[in-house]
């Protein structure tokens, strides 16, 4: 066999080897000891270097940041069409997209007590049951061709419609979403399959223990017959007929209680020439809405629990009403929030969760809503033996606010948390528009964010203290625990008399 240059390679590395096992260090030519001993060298004057340094290193408190850049907020264009519709549109020219939002004032709220679900399905079938002129299916096959996207929801007071599409498809989209908002077909095969989507959430609802706690204690806050806390029930479902659906559009679908948001890839007077065409002839209706029902709130203390055998951690939630945006404090509440427990440097997260090891998530805020009380809660999952203990903890740090000012630190952080993150209002235009259209429906200032960002840097310690004695109120709150009570550190009767809740469906 012929010696070849892998052999001879192979033989040299066995060789020098053996001769490097045999005579140590001397088996190296003097070119490997000069290279081994520069690196070695090199090595050390690299780490004293580096220990310098990090003897030199500042602590992160000493480290002076340059102020945050000023950044352009679009200001979008604003047109109210002779029917009533209110248009905003914001030029997007970095990809050839258009997107439109259609804020619709019909919700859940306005659903008979006896047909809760009217509002789901309804909006629900009148997409996906096509208009009087092209079905469902064959609106689904256009879209589907086109990449283009045409949906409709709906929520507690106000329902949306959404379309996505190539700029060159913008007339098509705008052209179907009139179209079945118009003339909206109300198959009724397509009503049924609603139903059956309803019938199988309500069948499911008792799966998710977070869906429990956070239902049950809404339902202890506002009532469980409130418009802003019941929810569907089979007998419900089954009572809605396709009459309800048609009077329920005929009440709500006009453009004068619409507010359309477009943004994208277009020339805004070419847009609204758009608009106008495919919107502006929807004639103008009557819109008489029910009166929204006032919270009678009753100011008490309650232990409620619900029994869910199969859960091996409790699922907490405490609380009691909350306020409203249009309230001057709301500002201070924000910063308030961000010191108790929705920032990770808030007191419920440092106390309860890394001091005490009481929970791995652990939650709290003063929600306020627009134009009905919010809902102030604090919340955490915990181990079941130490439920009643987590309870207390969250309870202690509520009334910590109260006692006295919060550090200088604290404030700091927070206000600074608060306004470092501001700027994520602003990541993308379809969260501009969309809070635009909400601010317009519900009657606040369109600049109501920017008052905000003002009024928070200039919130004190004394205004948070104030606002939390004058809204904080933790010996009057509503405890809610959805989980096992064997196992239990102590009994939930420790804290008071316990109601126990039944969750039971209703068939």
């Amino acid at each position: 066999m012929p010696f070849c240059a892998r052999d001879r390679d192979s033989a040299h590395l066995r060789n020098s080897r053996e001769w490097t096992q045999m005579h140590g260090v001397r088996a190296m030519d003097g070119w490997q000891l000069i290279r081994r001993r520069y690196l070695v060298a090199s090595l050390l004057i690299f780490s004293f270097g580096l220990a310098g340094q990090v003897d030199a290193q500042k602590s992160y408190k000493q480290l002076k940041y340059p102020p945050l850049r000023a950044f352009q907020i679009p200001k979008p264009e604003r047109v109210v069409l002779d029917n009533g519709l209110i248009v905003f549109l914001i030029e997007d020219h970095e990809l050839p997209l258009v997107e439109a939002s259609l804020l619709i004032g019909a919700g859940s709220v306005y659903d008979p007590p006896e047909k809760v679900g009217l509002a789901a399905i309804a909006t629900e079938v009148i997409r996906t049951g096509g208009s009087t002129g092209r079905s469902g299916d064959e609106i689904d096959a256009l879209l589907e061709r086109t990449g283009t996207s045409v949906e409709l929801s709906a929520g507690l007071q106000t329902s949306s419609a959404s379309v996505s599409a190539l700029k060159e498809h913008a007339g098509m989209a705008f052209e179907i979403l009139t179209d079945i908002l118009r003339n909206p077909a109300f198959p009724q095969d397509k009503i049924e399959l609603a139903k059956i989507g309803q019938r199988t959430a309500i069948a499911r609802r008792n799966d998710n223990p977070m869906q429990i706690v956070n239902r049950e204690f809404f339902k202890l806050i506002y009532g469980a017959q409130s418009p802003y806390a019941r929810h569907t029930e089979y007998a419900t479902i089954d009572a809605i007929r396709r009459e309800d659906l048609i009077a329920y559009h005929k009440a709500y679908f006009h453009p004068n209680n619409c507010i359309l948001g477009v943004w994208g890839d277009f020339n805004s007077a070419e847009m609204l020439q758009l608009i106008k065409q495919h919107f502006g002839t929807w004639p103008r209706g009557e819109v008489i809405k029910p009166q929204l029902p006032e919270v009678n709130y009753q100011w008490d203390y309650s232990v409620n629990f619900v029994r869910k055998p199969d859960l091996n951690q409790s699922y907490i939630m405490l609380g009691h009403l909350g306020g409203i945006r249009s309230n001057p404090d709301f500002f201070t509440w924000q910063v308030m929030n961000e010191i108790l427990g929705s920032a990770f440097t808030s007191r419920l997260f440092r106390v309860v969760r890394s001091r005490m090891g009481l929970a791995y998530s652990v939650f709290g805020m003063y929600g306020a809503n627009y134009n009905y009380p919010g809902v102030f809660y604090v919340g955490c999952q915990t181990k079941l033996s130490s439920t009643v203990q987590a309870i207390r903890a969250m309870l202690d740090q509520v009334r910590s606010l109260r006692e006295q000012e919060v550090s200088d630190e604290e404030l700091a952080q927070a206000k600074e948390s608060f306004l470092n993150s501001f700027v994520f209002n602003f990541d993308s235009k379809r969260e501009i528009i969309d809070r635009l259209m909400t601010y317009e429906y519900y009657g606040y200032p369109a600049d109501f964010l920017d008052r905000l960002r003002d009024a928070v840097s200039k919130v004190t310690k004394q205004d948070i203290l104030r606002v939390a004695r004058q809204y904080l109120r933790p010996d009057q709150v509503r405890i809610l625990v959805v989980g096992n009570d064997q196992g239990l550190d102590q009994p939930l009767s420790v804290l008071g008399p316990v109601n126990e809740i039944d969750i039971t469906i209703p068939q």
